[in-house]
């Protein structure tokens, strides 16, 4: 096997932007912020774009819901449905997924809902620099809540997951291992899981401050570091984790090493390595193996909550 070499930090970050779609983000003034309520059934909108109200930032953030079409069934108004989280990269938006691939026949196929927030470039992170980036807590806490009171879903930790590309993939790693009671699977694909070795790349000192004066605070955030949370946790079942990366990807070297702490550790987990660079033709091709992978996790948590109402 050909040895890989990682790029100097100049292409990386001009191969980010080609790799990403460019998105304007507006704030909404408070007068303007509305939230628009989910679909009605007789609608049978399958693909909607929300907005939702983020108290800890002051404004609200644009979300693409995909649902299954069993979802407007006739005799099915009762049924609940398991929830993906699916995060964009860096420089991209909340419409990245939908536009780059159909997210409907996935929907249909594992019978869930998938829910693509905006994240802008905030890397998933509560920003202690700037009090309008709290994104740990609108997409743990404020997205999830407002899905679960607007939509038909499981108000339970086993039937959410989180995954993401690039920086999503960075986000839903730490989102997930820093919050195992909100989601109890989670992937990462061609995730940035180190994110002290870029001090000066894709706006993260923005969300941090400069690596030189908060080189603890960047470790706190980096999904490598977080890791040792996994170990102690104390909620049973441990959770899913699925990662992937493409051989020729210019985060190759950092999720082998993420891999290698895992084993360590004795984290179980899936791991893939397979051809591919950081695009979006190797991110379309992921996400079939991150559904796969999270529905066998969704009838587990079925499963467990079963067992859980007939103990109680």
């Amino acid at each position: 096997m050909k040895k890989n070499i990682l790029l100097p930090l100049s292409l990386v970050a001009a191969m980010m932007l080609m790799a990403t779609t460019a998105c304007a983000h507006t704030t909404p003034s408070k007068q303007d912020a509305i939230e628009m309520a989910a679909p009605d059934e007789e609608t049978n909108i399958q693909v909607d774009t929300i907005e939702v109200m983020s108290q800890a930032m002051g404004r609200t953030i644009k979300n693409v819901v995909v649902m299954p079409k069993k979802y407007f069934g006739k005799h099915v108004a009762d049924e609940h449905y398991p929830v993906l989280y699916l995060l964009h990269g860096a420089m991209g938006c909340y419409s990245d997924w939908s536009e780059k691939t159909d997210l409907k026949p996935l929907a249909d196929r594992y019978e869930c809902i998938i829910v693509c927030p905006d994240g802008q470039d905030s890397w998933y992170l509560d920003s202690p620099v700037d009090p309008k980036m709290q994104f740990e807590t609108y997409v743990s806490k404020e997205l999830v809540e407002y899905i679960d009171s607007h939509y038909r879903t499981y108000p339970n930790r086993y039937m959410r997951a989180i995954t993401g590309l690039s920086m999503g993939g960075h986000g839903a790693l730490s989102l997930a291992w820093k919050h195992p009671d909100v989601f109890w699977s989670c992937g990462s694909m061609s995730g940035c899981t180190d994110i002290t070795k870029y001090p000066n790349n894709w706006r993260i000192k923005e969300r941090l401050g400069e690596y030189a004066d908060n080189e603890q605070l960047w470790k706190e955030h980096s999904v490598y570091q977080l890791a040792s949370l996994l170990k102690a946790s104390t909620l049973k079942p441990a959770q899913n984790i699925i990662i992937d990366d493409g051989l020729k990807d210019i985060f190759i070297k950092d999720n082998i090493a993420l891999h290698d702490y895992l084993v360590e550790q004795g984290i179980d987990h899936d791991f893939t390595v397979r051809p591919g660079r950081h695009s979006w033709d190797y991110w379309v091709s992921a996400l079939d193996y991150h559904m796969v992978f999270f529905s066998k996790a969704f009838a587990r948590g079925r499963k467990l909550m079963a067992e859980q109402e007939t103990n109680n």
